[in-house]
């Protein structure tokens, strides 16, 4: 069995979990609502004040289908009681980072300010040179988060650039003179 699969999540207080036909599970929360259509060969059943998701086989397929849905009904629970939200880092002499309503301005060094906008249900806050993206659904908070980091993606040499908080870049040593 899958150690995670087998695990059940407890619903906390406060949130509602509907499990629709074809594996339509809403999850409702102080936060917020998120929807997904999960795989139809699992079974989900609400236990009590619990979810537990159970595979039909042993099949490979299900196997790892098996962990995979309880752990994305997990991240759902999770997000509309806690919420997500990924740290980014941004270094380099004159890079800049400002916020305008929604939209988010970077000067990375390139010959225009670099802008994006923010997509529905998350927000960017800025602090410093530092960019915190939050939201209800993990997914799309790394999405986002991976999005900005391209826009000017940390070198090896100097560690100019904008990467993840928790990120750390391999250093390469530079070009020795000529004696």
């Amino acid at each position: 069995m899958s150690r995670i699969g087998r695990m059940p999540i407890a619903i906390p207080a406060g949130v509602t979990v509907d499990i629709a036909e074809n594996n339509k599970v809403t999850v409702k929360g102080p936060k917020g609502t998120l929807e997904r259509v999960l795989p139809s060969e699992m079974n989900i059943e609400k236990q009590g004040e619990e979810i537990v998701v159970t595979r039909p086989n042993d099949l490979k397929k299900m196997k790892s289908l098996h962990g995979l849905t309880r752990t994305l009904i997990h991240n759902m629970v999770v997000g509309v009681t806690d919420g997500y939200e990924k740290k980014l880092e941004v270094n380099g002499v004159g890079y800049k980072v400002a916020k305008q309503g929604k939209k988010l301005v970077l000067s990375l060094g390139y010959s225009h300010p670099v802008e994006i906008e923010d997509p529905e249900g998350l927000e960017s806050v800025v602090e410093g040179n530092n960019i915190t993206v939050k939201g209800i659904d993990k997914e799309k908070v790394g999405q986002y988060a991976a999005e900005i980091r391209t826009k000017r993606p940390p070198e090896p040499y100097k560690g100019k650039g904008i990467k993840y908080a928790d990120e750390v870049i391999r250093r390469k040593v530079g070009k020795t003179g000529k004696k």
